[in-house]
């Protein structure tokens, strides 16, 4: 005897649980929100928002016709079925975090690398910072980071 009518099945692991075109509006989310360093801004806002992801939804669809002149559209209308789903809202808060972890690992290499290049430096350059040369850094630094389409 059952109370419930409908049948509880288990999420499946092998499947995704949202489509690609809502999977690549919620990596390109992410991505800018680390590009703009709103990170950690931004998960403490989904995660105190998450029991509502679906009535923000829906006040998306009120604004609408405000926000089609600002947005693309089709993205708008993806990130909006996207939110309909109560799983996105952590879908959303793990890619963030993922690439935040890609990010701040790129910039401990750039500080690492930054730290003993001064060391070569001169000590008015060092403490004065007069006259200071040009550090070009090596591009195995900038983009030794690893894929994240594994991860997620």
């Amino acid at each position: 005897m059952s109370f419930l009518k409908g049948g509880v099945d288990l999420p499946d692991s092998e499947r995704s649980p949202l489509p690609e075109d809502e999977q690549a509006v919620l990596e390109k989310l992410a991505k800018k929100t680390v590009e703009k360093r709103m990170s950690v801004p931004a998960i403490i806002f989904l995660e105190s928002v998450k029991p509502l992801n679906f009535i923000g939804s829906q006040f998306m669809v009120f604004f609408e016709p405000i926000v089609q002149s600002v947005f693309n559209f089709k993205d708008y209308n993806t990130l909006r079925s996207a939110l309909e789903k109560r799983e996105t809202i952590e879908i959303l808060i793990t890619k963030i975090e993922a690439y935040d972890a890609v990010a701040m690992k790129k910039e401990k290499r750039i500080r690492q690398f930054m730290k003993q290049e001064k060391k070569k430096w001169k000590w008015y350059q060092r403490y004065l910072g007069l006259f200071t040369p040009k550090v070009k850094i090596p591009d195995e630094i900038l983009n030794d980071s690893p894929d994240l389409k594994d991860e997620s």
